[in-house]
């Protein structure tokens, strides 16, 4: 039955390439339940983790002509519904309006007052500001791994070193991360890259 279900994904991964709608809408119907529910869990916010999922499927179908119909589509989808939720915070830590924005959208949510969606975003700097802190080769490693979603094959031939070597960098990057952040901070960084899986 799992070998039945990852053929007829590989069918309509090669459909969706060619630009078939049909083939989207697919696996916009399989994936978006989960997609959204996972995006409101960490904005607790239903309007803002709607606008993130649709993000997310319009990237995928401007760059259907990158998807691999022999690699799961499901990892894929999901990181990049993560990497929308980190480009949304990272903006929102910059952006006077869109953090307005961010207090209009959570008022009215019980389960997420204001002062928990700043402190949210306030960690999501925190965050990336550590990660910026990582010695060179280590930082880049980590982010093409965690941030691009790459495999430690990928980023191993790209950047000429074996997969044992980009996993000594992850470990590196992670105990340095938990040594620098806080119990609470350290908690969303494992949050923010394991959410999704």
């Amino acid at each position: 039955m799992e070998k039945s279900k990852l053929i007829v994904d590989e069918e309509m991964l090669v459909r969706l390439k060619t630009g078939d709608s049909s083939a989207f809408d697919f696996f916009y119907k399989k994936y978006r339940g989960r997609i959204y529910a996972n995006i409101l869990k960490m904005v607790k916010s239903s309007e803002l983790a709607s606008d993130l999922l649709q993000e997310t499927f319009v990237t995928i179908w401007h760059n259907r002509d990158y998807i691999n119909p022999k690699q799961p589509i499901e990892h894929y989808i999901f990181r990049i519904a993560q990497n929308k939720v980190y480009d949304f915070f990272r903006r929102a830590s910059r952006d006077k309006k869109l953090e307005e924005q961010l207090m209009a959208l959570t008022i009215g949510e019980e389960y997420n007052p204001i002062e928990e969606a700043f402190h949210l975003k306030e960690n999501f700097n925190l965050l990336e500001q550590q990660i910026e802190q990582l010695p060179p080769k280590c930082r880049t490693v980590f982010k093409l791994c965690k941030i691009d979603g790459k495999s430690y094959n990928e980023v191993g031939l790209l950047l000429n070193i074996s997969p044992a070597t980009v996993n000594n960098h992850i470990v590196k990057a992670t105990s340095i991360l938990k040594k620098n952040l806080s119990n609470i901070d350290f908690i969303l960084f494992m949050t923010y890259l394991t959410f999704f899986y």
